[in-house]
């Protein structure tokens, strides 16, 4: 002869097995949800990464050469004779300063992508907090 629980008890264990197994699956989706737009925010970053890293070694190529040239421009206004139409610190004037406008629009356009989304996963990690909270306190 098998002996059975009572009814009341069976469907507590079974009601309680639900919700646990509720609560995985919830976490579970969330954590799914987490990663989902951890990934896609990753992507959002690097592409705002790239033009303002382009643009910093730009800038760091162009302050130097801009540096270059006033040093070539003093020379060339202290009286010193240049056979060339262009004079050389007239070259060095046009790569640097345009190697630092390029930088300065790449860092912009850098910061302006970055200001154009949030790279953290707001919605998912606080949904995650709040369940964690909720099963903490047992509320």
């Amino acid at each position: 002869m098998e002996l059975q629980a009572p009814p009341e008890k069976t469907s507590v264990v079974g009601t309680l097995r639900g919700i646990l197994e509720d609560v995985q699956t919830l976490f579970s989706q969330q954590l799914a949800m987490l990663r989902a737009e951890i990934r896609a925010d990753w992507k959002r970053t690097a592409t705002a990464l790239w033009p303002l890293a382009l643009g910093i070694g730009f800038f760091f190529i162009g302050v130097p050469l801009l540096c270059v040239m006033v040093v070539y421009l003093i020379h060339y206004l202290s009286g010193a004779p240049d056979a060339a139409r262009i004079p050389l610190w007239g070259c060095y004037g046009i790569v640097g300063g345009l190697l630092t406008l390029i930088s300065v629009a790449m860092i912009m356009a850098g910061i302006w992508r970055f200001k154009s989304f949030n790279p953290l996963p707001d919605e998912s990690a606080r949904a995650l907090q709040e369940n964690v909270q909720w099963l903490t306190k047992g509320n």
